[in-house]
């Protein structure tokens, strides 16, 4: 049954949310999203590659994006980290004809070609966004910027490719990056995102920015701003921020999840 929460002033608001979070941030909500890509791995930095695939590929249904997922892990044998590492050419035959919505075999080999200079000289992808983030910064936002930069800067990508990672600067709401870094730096021992990165803090996170959460704030007057854009991510996150300022983020579960069960 659909409720009306019209009568939530801010404590009972946050109340509210605080339960949605306790009932969808839990290994059952794993099996439905793509979340549960990057889970069928252990080491480090297997995690971080195709999860990374699974954000970027989160755009449509969600049994077609995990689908398309578990096609990439079989072209890459099953090992990411050691695809991207020690790929021949002829391994690289494996990504033709790869495709989910807009992106296709020339983004992939794109996206192998970074990972394959990257973890070539780092242990880690965390430092690919945490470099660019200041002590006093109070966002990730420079982190997201910089991100691109160094994701595009050590080959001459297809013009095509830039489209696939987004950031601030061009006013995107850049939701996937955004719930990238979610499964990655938040760490509350619930199951659901990973918290295998230091160097960024939960408190600097902001909100992926997707339909369901941006109808679900609306709804709930934690957002005025119609367009999906990244002022609207600042305007949530910093209202977001006023309910739990160490950890606004994890109210990235209660919007979504009321969201896709339509509980408005």
């Amino acid at each position: 049954m659909k409720q009306d929460f019209n009568f939530l002033n801010s404590k009972t608001l946050k109340s509210f949310l605080d339960s949605k979070v306790e009932l969808y941030n839990q290994p059952s909500f794993i099996k439905d999203d793509p979340i549960c890509i990057p889970h069928l791995f252990t080491k480090k930095q297997d995690i971080e590659i195709i999860g990374f695939f699974a954000a970027i590929f989160a755009w449509g249904q969600r049994i077609t994006i995990i689908n398309k997922c578990k096609d990439l892990i079989d072209r890459m044998d099953n090992a990411p980290y050691d695809f991207v590492l020690n790929h021949s050419t002829k391994d690289l035959k494996n990504a033709i004809d790869f495709k989910h919505r807009t992106f296709n075999d020339t983004d992939l080999l794109y996206f192998i070609s970074f990972f394959n200079y990257w973890y070539s000289k780092n242990d880690s992808l965390e430092d690919a966004f945490s470099i660019h983030i200041k002590a006093k910064d109070k966002t990730v936002e420079r982190g997201l910027d910089g991100f691109k930069k160094v994701f595009f800067n050590h080959a001459e990508p297809p013009h095509r490719t830039l489209k696939h990672v987004s950031s601030p600067l061009q006013n995107s709401a850049t939701k996937r990056i955004n719930m990238y870094l979610r499964w990655m730096v938040r760490k509350d021992n619930c199951g659901v995102d990973f918290g295998l990165w230091t160097k960024i803090k939960s408190s600097q996170l902001l909100c992926p920015l997707d339909l369901h959460v941006q109808r679900v704030a609306i709804r709930l007057n934690l957002l005025q701003r119609q367009q999906s854009d990244w002022k609207a991510v600042v305007e949530l996150t910093d209202n977001l921020r006023k309910l739990d300022a160490s950890d606004p983020v994890k109210y990235d579960f209660a919007l979504f999840g009321l969201g896709v069960m339509k509980e408005f």
